[in-house]
């Protein structure tokens, strides 16, 4: 008998290949994806993960999470006045000198880990998956995506749950490229993701996300199927 897991899935490439890594695991009656509104500028995330969850055949849950982000002003968020930067994580960690980066959401991980831990109990679930990845912690950019983050609210999780709920990220000490390689792999719809922090109708190209993307692509041979269409 296979255990439940509830995933995170924002609609992007590293949730949706968590997704699909959980569904061969476990099945996909034995999943639970969870997808979660924080105030973000558009929606074409949700749509995606709606339309991977479709895709995958799995429960989807909704939940709005945006009245805890009303006081920062993350330049992700729909009432920020700082625009998205149009560089790559490096150099914006210049700038910040080694600081999380204005797309850094407080502390959004802990808050959505959680909130799927309480939904996950609720839902009998063992497992929960995310999709936090070492591209994402190099240099403090995203400090809740690191290895250490992960252990430590892993053990308060297990604990605060009675011992019966236990984190999986299988990427964390992966690369974006490594994420790539193996939803390849995996047949994963990566023509249904959306990444890039903004929301016209095809990605930006030039925002952090959508550089380490298209470089995750190019390092397994191939094109992004999102600049394809």
């Amino acid at each position: 008998m296979r255990d439940k897991a509830l995933v995170l899935v924002s609609g992007g490439l590293d949730s949706t290949t968590c997704l699909g890594l959980a569904v061969k695991e476990h099945g996909k009656e034995n999943i639970t994806a969870l997808s979660i509104y924080y105030g973000q500028k558009h929606d074409k995330e949700i749509n995606s993960a709606k339309s991977v969850t479709e895709y995958y055949g799995v429960e989807w849950l909704q939940m709005d999470l945006s009245k805890m982000f009303e006081f920062s002003n993350c330049s992700l968020l729909s009432h920020s006045d700082i625009d998205i930067p149009k560089e790559s994580y490096a150099e914006q960690l210049e700038k910040t000198h080694s600081k999380p980066v204005s797309t850094y959401v407080p502390f959004r991980n802990g808050l959505f880990l959680s909130t799927a831990a309480s939904i996950a109990l609720s839902k009998d679930c063992s497992l929960i998956y995310y999709g936090a990845h070492s591209d994402d912690a190099a240099g403090s950019a995203y400090p809740d995506c690191s290895e250490e983050f992960n252990n430590a609210i892993n053990q308060a999780i297990y604990l605060g749950s009675g011992k019966q709920l236990k984190i999986e990220a299988p990427f964390v000490m992966k690369s974006k490229a490594d994420i790539v390689k193996l939803g390849l792999e995996l047949n994963v719809p990566y023509e249904l993701t959306w990444s890039c922090y903004e929301g016209a109708d095809k990605p930006c190209g030039t925002c952090g996300t959508c550089i380490d993307r298209m470089a995750a692509f190019e390092k397994n041979g191939i094109k992004d199927p999102l600049f394809d269409l």
